[in-house]
């Protein structure tokens, strides 16, 4: 079985930042994911998960209504490790040119007074929320985003060295 392009990533190595996860071609159009992480894998503590809830809802809906990309967007939500979130857009960017809509969004976090969607109707899990602790995080990514923006390494995923034998055939860790 192939591996599936996010787990070829040294998460050894990765720093939060805004990476092209993969990108793929429906019907003729490109579509890119992007992997946004704002936490280091394995080496420090994920994220909250009821304000990890709160972020993909709020930031959900941000990218939802911004007038310039709303159009593009496709899906926001987050990684299962709880290190951080995918991005699927239409069309086909680099990193660099989803830098400040994505620092816009998690601007905008600080702003919220409610989370949106947060009844049982709109929310398959409505009372696991945190705002103050989405803002926290969300404030702490945007500082980091800012200090960095001129690394080239929060926008270029570290790749894994593999084995790989005369016949092809790679090896990975179990």
């Amino acid at each position: 079985m192939e591996l599936i392009p996010s787990f070829s990533v040294d998460h050894t190595k990765i720093v939060p930042g805004i990476f092209v996860s993969r990108q793929d071609e429906i019907n003729g159009n490109i579509i890119t994911t992007y992997d946004v992480r704002l936490k280091r894998p394995n080496r420090e503590p994920v994220m909250d998960v009821a304000a990890m809830h709160s972020l993909e809802h709020i930031i959900a809906t941000y990218l939802r209504n911004e007038p310039n990309w709303k159009q593009d967007v496709i899906y926001w939500g987050p990684m299962g490790c709880l290190t951080g979130f995918y991005l699927i857009l239409k069309g086909n960017r680099k990193s660099q040119e989803v830098y400040d809509l994505l620092l816009a969004a998690f601007k905008s976090v600080a702003d919220c007074d409610l989370v949106p969607g947060t009844t049982a109707e709109n929310c398959g899990y409505y009372l696991m929320h945190n705002l103050g602790m989405a803002k926290w995080f969300a404030k702490e990514f945007e500082d980091y985003l800012v200090a960095n923006a001129g690394k080239s390494e929060i926008f270029e995923y570290p790749k894994t060295d593999r084995l790989v034998t005369d016949k092809g055939q790679q090896f990975f860790d179990s």
